[in-house]
C-alpha cells in the first residue's frame, strides 16, 4: 500500500485537561500517550489557566512517548495532526502551537480536526469494532461539555440532529455528586454507586424538551434540592442514601438519552447508533443501551473505555481521512473555543 494511503500522522489532542499524542499508521493505532492533570480535583472542575500551563508542561514529554512507543522518528512522519476545537482557548493554543511549529520545522502539511467529529469517527480505527458502521448512522455524543445526536453521512458529512440547551450530560453528573461530597470528576463516582443502589429509590423528572434536545440543569437543579432539603431532617441523609441517590439519578439521566435515540431512529429510519464521547464510559449508559437495541433491533456500536475519553488517536482517526483528500490547512489556523460538529 503506498505512502499516500498509509501515511504515518502524529495527531495532537490538548482541548481540555488531558495532553495526548499519538502516532497512526492508516487507521492503525501505534501508539496512544495520555498526560492527565490530577490537580482540578482539588478546585471541583477544570481551572482553564491551570489546564493550558500543564500542556506546556507535559506536551513536549507526551509527543516524544508517543513516538518512542511507536518506533517512528521524526523525518519519518507524513503530517501533523491537532484538535482546533471546540475546547478551552488557552489549551488549544497550546496544542495548536507546537503542531505548527513541529509541521514546518519537517516541512509537512498540518491537518485541522474537530473534537466532536473526532470522537465519532474513533469507530473507524482498526480493531474498534470486527466490521464499523455503516453510512448513515446516528452517533450520540456525550460527555461533560456535550450532548449531542448526529446524523453522520460520509466521514466529512455531519448533520446535528438535536443538542443540549443547557447543561451536558457529564455536567449533570460532576455537579450532583459535588453536592454529595465527591470529587472531580463526579461521573465515576455516580456510575460506581448506582451500581449497589435502587434505581427506583428516588423519582426525578425526565427533562422534557422539544424535538431531539436535551436539558439537564432543571434536573441537576432537582437532585441538589432533594439532597438539600433531605439533609435538613436528617444530617445522616447523604450516608444512608447516597448509593440510592446516585442509581436513581444515573436511571433518570440514561432514561432521557434512550427516549431521544429511539425517537432519532424512529424519525430517520437509521438503525446503526455509535456512542461516544466521555460518559460513554459510564456502565449504566453501555448495558441500558445494548439491551435497548436487542430489543427494538437496531445496532449499536460503543467503544472500549480508553477511546471514549479525551484521547490523540480520535483526532488521528479523523485527520487520516483528511489526508487522503488533501484537506490540509496553513499556519494562519487560529484556536476555535466554539466549533460545531458540522463545521
Amino acid at each position: 500500500m503506498s505512502q499516500l494511503k498509509r501515511p504515518y500522522i502524529l495527531a495532537i489532542e490538548s482541548s481540555c485537561d488531558d495532553t495526548s499524542a499519538a502516532v497512526l499508521k492508516g487507521t492503525e493505532v501505534y501508539s496512544n500517550c495520555i498526560a492527565n492533570q490530577e490537580m482540578h480535583a482539588l478546585y471541583g472542575g477544570v481551572v482553564p489557566e491551570l489546564a493550558s500551563r500543564a500542556h506546556q508542561q507535559h506536551i513536549v514529554t507526551v509527543v516524544k512517548q508517543a513516538l518512542d512507543k511507536a518506533n517512528i522518528a521524526k523525518k519519518d512522519l507524513s503530517a501533523i495532526a491537532f484538535t482546533k476545537g471546540p475546547g478551552l482557548l488557552g489549551s488549544l493554543l497550546v496544542g495548536i502551537s507546537f503542531a505548527k511549529s513541529l509541521a514546518q520545522a519537517l516541512g509537512i502539511p498540518l491537518i485541522e480536526v474537530n473534537h466532536m467529529q473526532a470522537h465519532i469517527l474513533a469507530h473507524f480505527i482498526k480493531d474498534v469494532h470486527p466490521k464499523p458502521p455503516r453510512f448513515p448512522f446516528l452517533a450520540l455524543t456525550v460527555s461533560g461539555g456535550h450532548t449531542q445526536i448526529v446524523q453522520v453521512n460520509a466521514t466529512d458529512s455531519f448533520s446535528l440532529l438535536g443538542q443540549t440547551l443547557d447543561d451536558a450530560v457529564g455536567e449533570c453528573f460532576d455537579k450532583s455528586a459535588k453536592v454529595l461530597g465527591f470529587t472531580y470528576p463526579g461521573g465515576p463516582h455516580i456510575d460506581r454507586l448506582a451500581a449497589s443502589g435502587n434505581p427506583e429509590a428516588f423519582e426525578f423528572s425526565i427533562p422534557s424538551v422539544a424535538d431531539l434536545n436535551f436539558s439537564y440543569s432543571g434536573l441537576k437543579t432537582q437532585f441538589s434540592r432533594l439532597v438539600q432539603t433531605s439533609k435538613l431532617h436528617n444530617a445522616q441523609f447523604i450516608e444512608e442514601q447516597k448509593h440510592h441517590l446516585a442509581a436513581s439519578l444515573q436511571k433518570t439521566i440514561v432514561s432521557s438519552l434512550i427516549l431521544k435515540v429511539l425517537k432519532a431512529i424512529e424519525q430517520t429510519g437509521i438503525e446503526q447508533l455509535t456512542l461516544g464521547g466521555g460518559v460513554a464510559a459510564n456502565s449504566g449508559l453501555r448495558a441500558a443501551l445494548k439491551l435497548v437495541a436487542k430489543e427494538k433491533g437496531f445496532e449499536v456500536f460503543i467503544p472500549e473505555l480508553h477511546y471514549c475519553t479525551d484521547n490523540a488517536a480520535m483526532i488521528g482517526i479523523s485527520a487520516y481521512y483528511k489526508y487522503l483528500k488533501a484537506d490540509f490547512t496553513d499556519l494562519s489556523v487560529k484556536a476555535q473555543a466554539r466549533f460545531s460538529v458540522h463545521s
